[in-house]
């Protein structure tokens, strides 16, 4: 809806009101209520026919997906903390196949940017919601951000607080914000504080918009401060694709974490090393004697 309305703002004509309706918005929710929600939600702020794909994103084989598929701007909050069948993995690189959802969308919106520059002369520009195993994953992960930083610009990676997205999870998130423009050089991080005597957001207490005030105004003038930092790309290779980057300025201090963000945490541990776990068992079974 927000994307909606930015576009909105931006109509002139008969001709961009066309544009707008026909062309412009499309999505994907495969669960039936959610969808049912975000077709009628559309339809209410104006938009007369939803393109909005019913089934899973990932079922397309990645080697498939051509340049007509492409698109200029990737804006999602993909799921994570999953995992996908086999049938689904098969779809991607045999040395990027994984179980984990978040490693598999990822590839996806990759490959969805649309190569050649936009009409207005800009690079195709994604901002993804990743959790934090993303920044530190190894293995197959590594592999995928690796390509990440030589084929794209990973310009921005803005580090979130524990609760942005509670109830629904308490993993620490982050948005990786990249484009077609690459290869990476350096990465700004910027890490969003809590608001003063808060340990982090709940259902009941949600970030607000104005919030994000400081780093929209740092945005256009990027210069290291309190909250943010600059990491070249050749020190993030050298450390084997880790892009899971402290504060370097910030105050050395144990911080309370909730029971539940503990638990969150140790599960996707867990599930990185079954994931590392069933990689190891792939590849033995490949260099088997048949």
């Amino acid at each position: 809806m927000e994307a909606l309305a930015h576009l909105e703002g931006q109509v002139r004509t008969v001709e961009d009101r066309r544009v707008l309706q026909e062309r412009s918005l499309a999505g994907c929710e495969p669960k039936s209520l959610p969808y049912l929600l975000a077709q009628m939600n559309l339809l209410l702020h104006g938009l007369d026919a939803p393109r909005l794909d019913p089934g899973n994103a990932l079922r397309h084989r990645l080697g498939e997906i051509g340049e007509r598929d492409r698109v200029d701007v990737i804006l999602t909050n993909p799921p994570f903390g999953g995992e996908e069948e086999r049938g689904i993995q098969d779809n991607f690189p045999d040395d990027k196949r994984t179980a984990e959802t978040a490693l598999l969308f990822l590839q996806l919106i990759m490959r969805k940017l649309r190569r050649a520059p936009t009409g207005a002369g800009r690079p195709a520009r994604a901002a993804v919601v990743v959790p934090n195993g993303t920044l530190f994953g190894d293995g197959v992960c590594a592999r995928i951000k690796r390509e990440l930083l030589a084929d794209f610009d990973l310009h921005t990676v803005v580090r979130l607080p524990n609760g942005v997205f509670a109830p629904y999870t308490s993993i620490p998130t982050n948005v990786l914000f990249f484009d077609r423009g690459g290869p990476t050089r350096h990465v700004w991080y910027y890490e969003h504080a809590l608001p003063a005597g808060r340990r982090n957001y709940t259902k009941t207490q949600p970030v607000q918009f104005e919030e994000f005030a400081p780093l929209l105004d740092w945005w256009g003038r990027r210069e290291e401060n309190e909250r943010a930092w600059r990491v070249d790309a050749a020190e993030i290779a050298a450390a084997g694709f880790n892009l899971d980057r402290k504060n370097p300025r910030a105050a050395e201090a144990l911080e309370y974490q909730p029971p539940e963000v503990l638990v969150a945490g140790i599960l996707e541990k867990e599930r990185r090393i079954v994931a590392l776990l069933e990689e190891i068992r792939a590849e033995l079974g490949a260099g088997a004697p048949a």
